[in-house]
């Protein structure tokens, strides 16, 4: 039996090769289909933007997965909720000992950004100049033209080669523009 903690910490979950983004999407549709957002809160694949220069010399934004084959996934570890997870086309199981899940440090939650990007959306309102400063949009700027109920994602008009895009994002991927 699980230890079962009422707090929710995140937590490693190992994939198939190249699984990642069927498992995050996978995870996502049984959380909604079975109203479980209450107990699985958040699946992230850890990514980074990287420059790289094609045959022809032009530069584009591609984003390379930090650790493949595996998904992180915040919630609340019961018996169901790691049966879940566990049973999820895709994923081999959790990082830890046995079969038994270790969650992440808050050191290294704050390492991966993983911290409290949802919190942080509350420092930003309707009309804010920001700047994007994560994604493949990182180094825009635009105006705040939406926030999520929930506080999940922003949506930023972006000033895309004279041209106003709208943009959804995580709050800890924008920062207010200093004028």
């Amino acid at each position: 039996m699980i230890n079962e903690n009422k707090e929710a910490r995140w937590y490693v979950v190992h994939t198939y090769t190249g699984y990642e983004n069927k498992v995050k999407t996978n995870l996502e549709k049984i959380i909604d289909n079975r109203g479980l957002s209450d107990v699985i809160m958040d699946v992230k694949i850890p990514v980074e933007v990287v420059i790289e220069t094609t045959a022809s010399g032009e530069q584009k934004q591609v984003e390379h997965k930090i650790y493949p084959s595996y998904v992180i996934v915040k919630m609340i570890m019961t018996d169901a909720t790691w049966h879940i997870v566990r049973n999820t086309t895709g994923v081999t199981g959790f990082v830890g000992p046995g079969s038994a899940p270790v969650a992440l440090t808050e050191k290294e939650v704050e390492s991966l950004g993983l911290g409290t990007p949802y919190e942080a959306a509350s420092k930003f309102a309707v009309g804010n100049n920001v700047k994007i400063t994560g994604g493949p949009m990182a180094g825009f700027s635009g105006t705040v033209a939406a926030i999520s109920p929930d506080n999940k994602k922003i949506t930023v008009n972006a000033s895309v080669f004279g041209r106003e895009t709208p943009v959804e994002l995580d709050a800890n991927c924008i920062e207010l523009e200093k004028i």
